[in-house]
């Protein structure tokens, strides 16, 4: 039965996450590619060079099993209880552990991820068209990366104006073409230049506390890699469900779909470009490669048509949670105006934010490890135990308890790593450069 009143019909026909629900399967596929495969990409063979080839691998494999059996719980979840749909993170949480406590649990944490990846991907956008300016033309005068950053920006002061996950369907398919183009570039472009004579595989500290912390950080920024997390929930809000033919089914075909693709992009990508480097690759793969000249200005310029959509993707529910907020606690009315206003400011946050701090390899690590590892890594496990309540000692019982335990320990110390090396670069920065 549906309790809402007319008015309470009417607001979340309005909001984001709930106001279309007619998405197809494929929809949610080249969503999770977008909102996954993005920047950490270009980092995991910087990130392999601070693991080594044993610890690289391994961590590696064990986080695409953990994140595709976490994120199978979460699919799961969504429609748990009959005639219900739990249309966003934070009504998991609160169905879990509370009204209140759900929320003070979820929310700052997936708001952490969820702000966080747009302001590494201001960062990341910024950082790529520059790459491409400098490629296409090495004589040209210089200009700050400061103005590549509000170039990027702009582009999303239109975009945001566009009401739901839906209606960003092209841009996401755009991005999830991109994102396996580029990745295919990285490693193939690195598969052409081959073993580098003096390449090196032992790790890039001379210190031991510089290779703990270097270890520490990495794991971070695989974190980082595996992050669709945060916007599943949302995602699934999308696709139409009956009794008989519940969303959960196209859901999990579309998150099976995507994490092929996620294995085709990481994988290749993390092992050549370290084969082919050692530990002299950069903290973005595309900046260590610069020949052949017009492929890696090709590759950049796919990095932001990527980054550009994968904003969007998780610029929604924020989006979503302002928009609550304003009309539902706040009483303003819905609108043009308050959308424009509302989303416009968030924008120009994340852009001010990203010109003040543009560590990106630091970043990653720190926001990998401590935001990403708990919505990621373990806290669909602690909603699945206290949901399910699986017998003790069973399998189920045991997967979880491995998955959170591993999880906690990847909060603890990637955000350690990720902090020292903000700190290391932030010696030589000078504020707005």
């Amino acid at each position: 039965m549906d309790e809402r009143t007319d008015k309470q019909k009417a607001i979340d026909e309005w909001l984001p996450i709930t106001s279309s629900r007619n998405a197809k399967w494929w929809y949610s596929s080249f969503h999770n590619v977008t909102a996954m495969v993005g920047a950490g990409v270009l980092s995991l063979p910087y990130a392999m060079s601070q693991l080594g080839w044993g610890p690289g691998i391994a961590v590696l494999i064990l986080s695409w099993i953990i994140t595709l059996y976490t994120l199978w719980q979460m699919v799961e979840m969504h429609e748990m209880v009959p005639g219900k749909r739990f249309d966003r993170y934070h009504e998991l949480g609160q169905h879990a552990f509370g009204e209140k406590l759900g929320l003070y649990i979820v929310v700052p944490q997936q708001l952490v991820v969820e702000v966080g990846v747009n302001i590494v991907y201001m960062v990341t956008g910024g950082r790529s068209l520059k790459k491409f300016h400098d490629t296409v033309c090495p004589n040209c005068k210089d200009i700050k990366l400061t103005y590549f950053i509000m170039i990027f920006a702009s582009v999303h002061f239109f975009l945001s104006q566009l009401p739901n996950l839906n209606s960003i369907s092209g841009v996401s398919l755009a991005a999830a073409v991109m994102s396996l183009s580029y990745s295919t570039i990285a490693w193939g472009a690195s598969v052409d230049k081959g073993k580098q004579p003096d390449v090196q595989y032992d790790y890039r500290s001379s210190s031991t506390a510089g290779n703990v912390f270097g270890f520490f950080n990495a794991l971070g920024e695989v974190a980082f890699a595996f992050a669709g997390h945060n916007v599943v929930l949302e995602i699934q809000a999308t696709i139409p469900s009956t009794p008989e033919k519940p969303s959960k089914k196209p859901m999990w075909k579309g998150v099976v779909v995507a994490y092929l693709v996620v294995a085709i992009c990481y994988f290749p990508c993390a092992l050549i470009g370290y084969w082919a480097f050692g530990n002299s690759v950069d903290d973005n793969i595309l900046i260590t490669l610069e020949k052949p000249t017009w492929l890696i200005a090709t590759a950049n310029m796919m990095v932001v048509v990527h980054v550009i959509g994968s904003y969007q993707i998780y610029a929604m529910p924020v989006f979503d949670m302002i928009e609550t907020v304003l009309v539902k606690k706040l009483h303003f009315p819905p609108g043009f105006t308050l959308r424009l206003i509302a989303r416009s400011v968030y924008v120009a946050f994340t852009m001010f934010i990203a010109i003040s701090f543009p560590f990106f390899g630091g970043l990653l690590g720190f926001f990998g490890g401590f935001a990403f590892a708990p919505t990621t890594y373990f806290l669909p496990c602690i909603m699945w135990l206290a949901l399910y309540k699986p017998r003790k000692y069973s399998l189920s019982w045991c997967i979880n308890w491995i998955c959170i335990i591993l999880g906690l320990m990847l909060m603890i110390v990637s955000p350690i790593g990720g902090l020292r090396q903000i700190i290391v670069q932030a010696n030589s920065y000078k504020f707005f450069s």
